[in-house]
Parts: structure tokens; sequence; C-alpha cells
């Protein structure tokens, strides 16, 4: 899995034998800044994007096939015992208004470089079925994590934050609520050359400003009804200095945008996932401390605690996500929830480029 965020490659060895994911063994290999920001850059039209995003793809896969040489490795299993790679790619467009989706990846190149199946482009199927094709996930959750007496929410929030919505009774849901990380790691290392905030603390050391959290929170994609979903098409820094007017402290601006990420979370939650009791954190956000903190304050009915109550690492979740979707491939079940993604109907995910 390499996310939103742009850090680098979760690589996840998962043993699905059994009737719960049992991980084997992890590692994170991350991303060179050269390479981050080419990826970055390709967000948006330039000149010979075409050519730039196949060569970035070919890079992709090699950076990919180090990575889980390193996992096998480490773990001393043969690349002969994995029965198939979930490889998701980089998100570098979302458009599914628009009908497409681009994951940067060169799967067959992969395939060649590891010897193993390699299952990719999750998400073009459940969006040629009129869906937003994201987010995916939450069928893991279903398979997984649901109860049947608690109303639970699974709640990634990595560069975009999503949501499960597990009720007790009904169907599951979920949706991007919008920005995670990605705009306070954005805004930090414009002015402080870091990639993220610790814990929050920068955020923590500045004041929201009630005017600028109002007009953020005014972006249409907010009061939107699911599904839906959305990336750094969107939700990026231009987005972001078009409501500034250059007076703002850097620490306030930064204070404001983890206010944007929990308040609109917590507007999520109180609007569509009514009568939740438990909620579930994932991804590096799950990290923050003054985040879940604020959030806890907006959402003091809920428990609030890290996945792992659940017997699943925050860190790890979405990896081992891909991987049992890849499982769902390999065996031509479907990996979509069509009232999640807004598909007229399951679909089977993804394309098969055999290892040999």
């Amino acid at each position: 899995m390499s996310g939103t965020s742009l850090d680098g490659i979760d690589a996840a060895l998962v043993d699905l034998s059994g009737g719960k994911p049992k991980l084997v063994g992890t590692h994170f290999q991350a991303y060179q800044p050269d390479l981050k920001d080419t990826l970055l850059a390709l967000h948006h039209p330039s000149l010979n994007e075409l050519h730039q995003a196949h060569i970035t793809a070919n890079s992709l896969a090699r950076e990919y096939a180090v990575a889980i040489h390193s996992l096998l490795n480490n773990t001393g299993v043969a690349a002969g015992q994995v029965q198939a790679i979930g490889c998701h790619g980089q998100t570098v467009r979302h458009r599914p208004e628009h009908g497409y989706t681009i994951q940067l990846n060169n799967a067959a190149l992969l395939a060649e470089l590891t010897g193993i199946h390699v299952v990719s482009d999750f998400r073009s199927r459940d969006i040629a079925a009129g869906g937003q094709g994201a987010p995916l996930v939450p069928a893991f959750h279903e398979n997984v994590l649901r109860h049947p007496d608690v109303h639970r929410i699974i709640l990634n929030i990595g560069g975009i934050a999503n949501l499960t919505d597990l009720p007790r009774n009904g169907i599951t849901t979920g949706f991007d609520t919008g920005p995670g990380n990605l705009l306070m790691d954005a805004w930090i290392a414009k002015h402080l050359n870091k990639p993220y905030d610790k814990d929050g603390t920068w955020a923590a050391s500045g004041k929201i400003i009630p005017s600028l959290l109002k007009q953020l929170l005014a972006e249409s994609f907010f009061i939107q009804s699911p599904p839906k979903s959305t990336g750094r098409d969107l939700f990026n820094l231009a987005w972001l200095e078009k409501h500034l007017n250059e007076n703002e402290a850097p620490a306030d601006v930064q204070a404001t945008l983890l206010a944007l990420t929990c308040d609109s979370i917590a507007n999520a939650v109180q609007r569509f996932c009514n009568g939740s009791k438990e909620i579930y954190l994932c991804g590096g956000g799950a990290h923050n401390a003054a985040l879940v903190s604020r959030l806890q304050q907006a959402l003091p009915q809920c428990l609030i605690q890290k996945t792992e109550a659940l017997g699943i690492e925050a860190d790890w979740m979405e990896a081992i996500a891909f991987a049992w979707l890849a499982q769902q491939t390999m065996h031509l079940r479907p990996g979509n929830l069509p009232a999640v993604t807004g598909a007229s109907h399951n679909c089977v995910l993804g394309a098969i480029y055999p290892g040999y």
C-alpha cells in the first residue's frame, strides 16, 4: 500500500488461511525526495506528463519489488509460498465524475521482478459500474471487524480520512470525509521543512482561526451525501492558500487545519452514522495526540481507540485489507460494496498479472 500521504510503501505479509488475517511480517520503505516530488507534480497537468507517468510507474514497480524482497527476506518466506501480491499503486488522479482513476504502477514489471502473481488496478472496475472506486477497505472491515451487538466505526486517517460505518443492524456504509493529514503535512513541510506534525505539537502551539475554519468547512464536498470520495485533486495546498490573506501566523493555520480534519470527521459521524458507540482509528493520524483529543471532545458519546484493540495494528490496516482484496480477486469474488461506492452491482476488482 502506498497512500495519499506519499510517505512511502507499506508492505505486509498476511496469512489469510484462518478465520482472521494474521500479520506475519511488515516492512516500510520511505520514498526518496525526488520520487515524492515527481509524484506530487503528476497530480497536475504538465508538459510530457504521459511519458513521465509511465517512467515513474516503472520506478514505482522497482521500489515495490525491493520492498517485497526485503519483507520476504526479513520473514524467511520464499516467493513461491506467496499466493499473490495485492498492489494498490500510487494515486495521482482520482476523477470518478469523469469515469477514471489513476493508480500508478507497472504490474507486469512487478510480476516479472518478483515471480509472484500481482493483483492491481482495484478501483477501475467499480468506477466502470458507476461507483466512486473508493473507499474499498469497508468490504474488508465488514468481513473482519463487524460486531453483532455494537455499532462501530472504523476511521482511517491517512492523507485523506475515510470511515466505515458498521451498525448492529443494517448495511455497511462508508465514504471519504475529507482531508486527513495531507493539508497539515503540506503546511508544515512548507514552513518548517518537516514531513509531518508529530503528535500535532505544532498545531497545539497555535490558535484556531474561526473565520478560516468556517470558510474551509464551506467547501461543497463536506455537505454532499455519500457515496463520495476525494483526494489531492481537490484538497491541496493551492486550495488552502486561496482562503488565506497571508497575515495568518503559520502555527495558527496548522491549528485550523487540524480542526478542519477533526470537525469534518465529527460532522460526518453525526450526520450519517447515528447511534455509533465505538470508533477505531487507523492510519498515521491515529498517532496524532492533539487530533485524537479534539476528536474525542467533538464525539464524547463514542469510545475512541486504535484498531489494536481489535487485533489489527493501526499502521497496517490498509495493507492487510489489500491483501484480502487480492485474495477476493484471485478467487473471483466481489471486493466492493455498492452501498459504499455507489456502484450498480458487486464487482470482482482488479487485474491479475501472472508471475510466470
